[in-house]
């Protein structure tokens, strides 16, 4: 019988005691928070005693603006228009970039002998330089995954066996799913007749709004 995910909870709350942060049940699927500095020894816990030996899945977030929308009604109001008209007129600050719990690496585990899910995250302690322990060790499929979040997100994972690049260039600038990745990059590349090579240039395209503007009729007062 499949063992519910309340019982679970209790059970990873004894099993990994301070080195878990937090625990929280939604939508039947429960989710946990690790202490980076002990998050290593707590996945062999859960793959050697709680029998999670599969990963699934590890991913980066940034949580730079999160929960922040770019078509607010009060900005409409002014120019009878919004959705992402204002995108490129705000420029983060160092104090945001540099926020507190803005990276996270999220592991998904399966129990296959329990028929079990898991997600569970962890929160790199300095944000300028986001560094977390590798997990290859644990789990040899972690290798291409974690390369992936390195790449994306610049998440540094200590340990790595080859820790390099896996879906932009070698020459690319910056990590492109970090919410203050600019949408047109920091350079573009063109293939050089004359140098007969792929060569870097800054890059030429002008910000500008790319989705469809949402006319709004406006009462305009006759004083």
């Amino acid at each position: 019988m499949k063992q519910s995910v309340l019982d679970l909870q209790n059970e990873l709350n004894g099993l990994l005691g301070n080195a878990q942060v937090d625990s929280v049940i939604a939508l039947n699927e429960l989710t946990i928070e690790l202490r980076p500095s002990q998050a290593h020894d707590a996945f062999l816990k859960l793959r050697d005693e709680a029998q999670f030996d599969q990963l699934i899945d590890v991913c980066g977030v940034d949580y730079l603006s999160y929960g922040e929308v770019n078509w607010e009604k009060e900005k409409a109001a002014n120019s009878g228009f919004s959705r992402g008209v204002f995108d490129f007129a705000v420029e983060e600050q160092d104090e945001q970039l540099n926020m507190p719990r803005r990276f996270a690496v999220v592991y998904h585990l399966l129990s296959i002998a329990r028929n079990l899910r898991l997600r569970v995250k962890v929160y790199p302690e300095d944000t300028s330089m986001p560094k977390v322990r590798s997990v290859v060790d644990i789990w040899n499929c972690a290798n291409w995954f974690e390369r992936e979040a390195f790449d994306l997100f610049g998440i540094l994972f200590e340990g790595h066996p080859d820790l390099r690049r896996i879906l932009t260039d070698y020459g690319f600038v910056g990590h492109p799913l970090r919410k203050d990745f600019p949408l047109t990059g920091h350079v573009e590349m063109r293939y050089d007749v004359e140098k007969e090579r792929c060569v870097y240039e800054p890059v030429t395209i002008e910000n500008r709004v790319n989705v469809p503007r949402v006319i709004r009729d406006i009462e305009v007062s006759k004083d």
